[in-house]
């Protein structure tokens, strides 16, 4: 994927974990995974910057949960985020509209 590839489809993968983090807890790998599905391949040095900085901004929540031997950062959407996927939402509604008008 080019870097104007990226640059274009960097708030879809936003989106996307968003959209996953308001309907449950997603920890990095599992959301590597659930995107890779989608055709997005994000390395863990773009993810958990990613992760991070939407947790920056108000967006995600994160709590540690330690699982067997392994401690898993979860990261839930907030109810600012929760906000932000409404709004965000019904501007691709109107985008998808326009692209694919016939």
């Amino acid at each position: 994927m080019s870097n104007f590839d990226r640059d274009l489809l960097s708030g879809l993968v936003r989106l996307h974990i968003l959209h996953h983090a308001a309907k449950e807890p997603i920890f990095g790998q599992g959301i590597a995974e659930e995107l890779a599905r989608h055709g997005y391949r994000l390395s863990a040095g773009t993810l958990y910057p990613l992760l991070h900085s939407l947790e920056g901004k108000g967006y995600l929540r994160s709590s540690t949960r330690r699982e067997g031997k392994r401690v898993r950062r979860f990261y839930r959407a907030t109810g600012q985020g929760n906000a932000a996927l409404r709004s965000a939402k019904q501007k691709v509604r109107e985008l998808f509209g326009e692209l694919f008008e016939e």
